[in-house]
């Protein structure tokens, strides 16, 4: 993910929580176990990372039950990871990509975090720990799967491990499938799989997302729902596979599949809010901005199934006293509820169900975790209507979504021939 800005609004404005919605758990004295002990010491966290997470409510409410200034460092995706391997001095914390980690681990510019220190760690949800979900059901595996990645040697060490030990790469912080955004009021028939989105019946209809790492999985996706290839792993593939892949691509680009390739989140929101396009990749947040203009707007499950992404907490190698103290207390606290439940409400997951659940209301929960009708209205933080009473979650329930993952966003062996092949289909 890249995407810093939503609708017109950037992210961190787009990621609010009422007070209202908040009040059953957020509110003073609603947390406990997080005394105010940081204070006195004045101690500021420098926060590197897009805004997905980075938004001054939660920031706010740190300051207020820890005493911990945040600072944030807004950056995109790629400048997340150009940061640590070249400037790990300028920050304190990293919210990066478990995809990036191949990358950044063979540097040794991230320490390993004590799992002990985690008071939640027992509690993260087993997508991180184990693969599977909580009836032990196990995820799509292909792509950099946060699992495989989890876990180090040691803590300053620079290979990850091969089984579960007490260093931690990433503590995570949210994570998501992603599908295809569709007008279902303009296309008007069921749509049940990815190979839609390269249909000639929607010849300048269709828009993919210009992030290579991620498009190419999009454009794989559609591949393998037309019955053309099966590929052993999207998120690694060999030079054969990209080339086939991009070739397709090139064929429907010529042929004027695309209205546009898009790489701006205002303009996803845009193509489909205006109908410009009808079927696109999108991102959860901009269906929801979508909506919230009073468009039909849906985020179409697929038989192929998700493209799934996910966020951590890293700490920098020279991290140490009581900046690092600091920052396990912040990790704590992020997966002590509030914060959780804050991101829950945008269509996110949090690390911690448990603790993010005691945060919500329950009708919030059965609409947004347990693919349950809406027994109220679902009002999007800006207090627009995007849900109404009696509808249900796209996808379903969290198990349903998360259950459904195909691949993970990854950094292939052959990223740098990949990036070179995209950029002569853009070209195109």
């Amino acid at each position: 993910m890249n995407e810093t800005r939503t609708g017109g609004l950037s992210r961190r404005s787009f990621l609010k929580s009422t007070a209202a919605l908040g009040a059953a758990a957020a509110g003073s004295g609603a947390i406990t176990g997080f005394p105010y002990v940081m204070a006195a010491e004045k101690v500021t966290l420098r926060y590197l990372g897009t805004a997905v997470n980075q938004s001054k409510e939660i920031a706010d409410k740190v300051k207020e039950d820890l005493g911990i200034t945040i600072e944030y460092v807004p950056v995109t995706t790629d400048e997340v990871a150009k940061r640590v391997l070249t400037q790990a001095n300028t920050f304190d914390i990293v919210d990066s990509e478990y995809f990036s980690l191949k990358k950044l681990m063979p540097s040794g510019h991230l320490q390993g975090m004590d799992a002990k220190k985690i008071k939640e760690f027992d509690n993260i949800t087993p997508v991180f720990t184990k693969g599977e979900l909580p009836d032990g059901k196990k995820i799509g595996a292909q792509g950099t799967a946060p699992w495989k990645v989890l876990y180090k040697e040691e803590r300053m060490g620079k290979k990850f491990a091969a089984a579960p030990t007490e260093w931690i790469t990433l503590i995570p912080t949210v994570y998501n499938a992603d599908t295809l955004g569709i007008r279902p009021d303009l296309i008007k028939r069921p749509i049940e799989s990815w190979s839609e989105l390269l249909n000639p019946e929607f010849k300048g209809k269709a828009s993919i997302l210009n992030i290579p790492s991620i498009g190419i999985m999009d454009a794989a996706l559609c591949i393998e729902g037309m019955g053309k290839y099966k590929y052993p792993d999207k998120g690694n593939m060999t030079r054969d596979e990209i080339d086939m892949t991009i070739e397709t691509l090139i064929e429907a680009k010529k042929a004027g599949q695309f209205r546009a390739l898009w790489q701006d989140f205002n303009q996803s929101v845009n193509l489909m809010a205006s109908g410009e396009t009808v079927i696109q990749s999108m991102w959860s947040p901009a269906v929801t901005a979508v909506r919230a203009k009073g468009i039909d707007c849906v985020y179409q499950p697929l038989k192929e199934g998700y493209r799934a992404w996910a966020s951590g907490f890293g700490l920098p190698s020279t991290l140490e006293g009581k900046k690092l103290d600091a920052a396990y207390e912040f990790i704590n606290w992020f997966l002590s509820g509030w914060a959780g439940a804050f991101l829950n409400r945008q269509g996110y997951y949090s690390a911690v169900l448990s603790t993010a659940e005691k945060s919500m209301q329950p009708y919030e929960w059965a609409y947004w975790m347990k693919g349950e009708k809406a027994e109220k209205d679902i009002m999007s933080p800006m207090g627009d209507k995007i849900a109404a009473a009696g509808s249900v979650r796209d996808g379903g329930s969290f198990e349903a979504r998360i259950g459904g993952i195909s691949c993970w966003n990854s950094v292939m062996d052959e990223d740098a021939y990949m990036v070179r092949k995209w950029n002569e289909f853009v070209a195109a």
